[in-house]
């Protein structure tokens, strides 16, 4: 699998390469071309199920799941959370109509070029790294979710106390290595070229969620 992280995320007219993972709610591994020449694919690609903010994505495409299916779209769920956590998960969280794999080395994520974002105590150089202090300055605002707007650090604390989740040992792995793994999606046609794309700090702020209208607007026109 090609790695780009230098070059930065796939971007509109590029072609996405492969990659095969584990299928969470399927038994098996799912491909990236497995829907090449077959049918159009969102990609979703997340930190994992530990952080709220992509729990919350993955519900929002669940939901969406079946105005895209109707104009011959799928959508491919890819979170950095080792297999057996994921299922369990998703056990207990059933999506209907979830097609979701495991990635906990975030192979996907550099094949598609999400950068894996590293905290440091110095300057920040955006989007590969940046400060503490920067963080603790930015404000992630849900109306409706939190009693105001928080620090990212604050925020998913908040989060995740709310949905009852508790983090495990498998979790705090995935955190330790990917706490800054910045989150993607990637609408591909039936060749598996890019027609429309969000990427989490460049395409709208940290934690920022994407434009769900946007993307059904270019997928009324990619369908059957």
């Amino acid at each position: 699998m090609s790695d780009r992280i230098d070059t930065g995320p796939l971007q509109l007219g590029e072609r996405a390469p492969n990659f095969v993972l584990d299928a969470i709610t399927r038994e098996g591994k799912i491909a990236i071309d497995d829907f090449r020449g077959e049918k159009p694919v969102l990609v979703g690609l997340y930190r994992g199920l530990h952080c709220p903010f992509c729990r919350r994505h993955i519900a929002t495409i669940s939901q969406l799941a079946p105005a895209l299916s109707a104009k011959g779209i799928e959508s491919l769920t890819v979170v950095n959370t080792p297999i057996e956590r994921a299922r369990l998960y998703i056990r207990y969280h059933p999506m209907v109509g979830l097609l979701a794999a495991s990635d906990p080395e975030r192979a996907s994520h550099r094949a598609f070029g999400l950068p894996n974002m590293q905290l440091t105590e110095g300057e920040s150089a955006l989007p590969h790294k940046v400060s503490m202090s920067d963080v603790k300055s930015m404000r992630v605002d849900l109306p409706g979710e939190m009693p105001e707007p928080m620090d990212p650090f604050a925020a998913l604390e908040y989060l995740n106390k709310k949905d009852n989740y508790n983090i495990n040992e498998a979790d705090q792995q995935m955190i330790a290595t990917g706490v800054g793994q910045l989150v993607g999606q990637f609408l591909l046609d039936r060749d598996g070229v890019v027609r429309w794309t969000f990427s989490e700090l460049l395409d709208g702020g940290l934690c920022a969620r994407p434009n769900s209208e946007a993307m059904m607007s270019v997928a009324s026109h990619m369908g059957q």
